[in-house]
């Protein structure tokens, strides 16, 4: 978690795209920081905490269960907005790690129920890859992201939106980059000193 007076310095190098892990620290830094922040959040989320950053939140990376899609759906139906949304999936081996299980979202998008969710744009995908340094296991999990994504757009979401594959941190983003991310979530680095 960084502090606000970080935020603000990164913020004055003209960044404006900036990520959370916890609803409570999204909350309290979208209330005090600048209002052209574009927030994201990036880690889980449960539904009773959906309504706190249903007002403003611009992407939400962990869509990782049908009955979170309905709530995300019903806040943003509330405040007549759309809030986009990444389908976590899982890759890594890690039990520590989350996401819809590839069967089970297939099985899940082949019921078609999430066509009434019609307030959350799917605009692509989201994985984290196992902590570990053997290049070979992070480099497939990744590759294997981006088939999931491809696989998806051309049998679910066959739109131009649906475009973005969020995989790769500080420590594996070269290799994310590689394998065909096109977004990365890179703070530790961004925050770093020089």
């Amino acid at each position: 978690m960084r502090s606000n007076d970080e935020i603000r310095q990164i913020y004055d190098q003209g960044q404006r795209l900036f990520a959370e892990n916890r609803v409570q620290d999204l909350v309290e830094k979208a209330a005090l920081l600048p209002h052209d922040i574009e927030w994201h959040l990036i880690g889980s989320l449960q539904t009773n905490k959906v309504k706190y950053i249903a007002p403003f939140i611009q992407l939400i990376h962990s869509l990782d269960d049908i009955k979170l899609w309905k709530e995300i759906n019903k806040q943003a139906s509330k405040l007549h907005r759309s809030i986009p949304c990444l389908l976590q999936i899982k890759i890594a081996s890690e039990e520590s790690k989350s996401g819809f299980h590839w069967e089970e979202l297939i099985k899940l998008l082949e019921t078609k129920t999430w066509h009434e969710y019609t307030s959350v744009p799917v605009l692509g995908v989201m994985g984290m890859a196992t902590m570990t340094d053997d290049r070979t296991i992070v480099q497939n999990e990744f590759r294997q992201l981006k088939k999931y994504f491809i696989e998806l757009r051309e049998k679910f979401f066959p739109s131009e939106e649906f475009s973005i594959i969020s995989m790769g941190m500080s420590g594996d983003y070269k290799i994310a980059i590689e394998e065909g991310s096109t977004m990365v979530r890179v703070g530790s680095l961004v925050f770093s000193k020089p």
